[in-house]
């Protein structure tokens, strides 16, 4: 669980960068992400504050995404990589059909877990890794 100052649905400001947070639950949380050149910013501060919350899962919002740039997806794999070790879980919600297509032709889509949106997300993360078709 975030144990910091976490605003509901609003954005924080993060290294410069302000990310929309929800907390879903004690130990859910869900970022908006906005479109690149924004995204790779964003991601890089919810690593830092994943890293130094680290008792947490997370939810990334990709509403506002219609396209997805290497750095961004090197950053999904970084935050990916933060969370694993800690026994937590990273699902991406709300894919533009664009950016799936864009994780299916990288095989990222065997990485990344999918959701259709938050509240299949937080069914993924209550039943265990079982993903709702999209």
């Amino acid at each position: 669980m975030y144990r910091g100052n976490l605003p509901q649905n609003r954005g924080i400001g993060l290294l410069g960068k302000t990310v929309k947070v929800e907390n879903l639950a004690s130990d859910i949380i869900a970022f908006t992400l906005e479109r690149e050149p924004q995204m790779n910013g964003e991601l890089e501060a919810v690593i830092d504050m994943t890293a130094e919350h680290s008792d947490c899962n997370v939810i990334l919002n990709f509403k506002n995404i219609d396209i997805i740039t290497s750095a961004s997806l090197t950053r999904l794999l970084e935050l990916r990589q933060t969370l694993l070790p800690l026994g937590h879980q990273m699902i991406l919600c709300n894919i533009h059909p664009f950016t799936k297509s864009a994780f299916e032709v990288t095989g990222l889509d065997g990485v990344f877990t999918l959701a259709a949106d938050k509240p299949a997300a937080v069914a993924v993360l209550r039943s265990n890794w079982s993903v709702p078709t999209m």
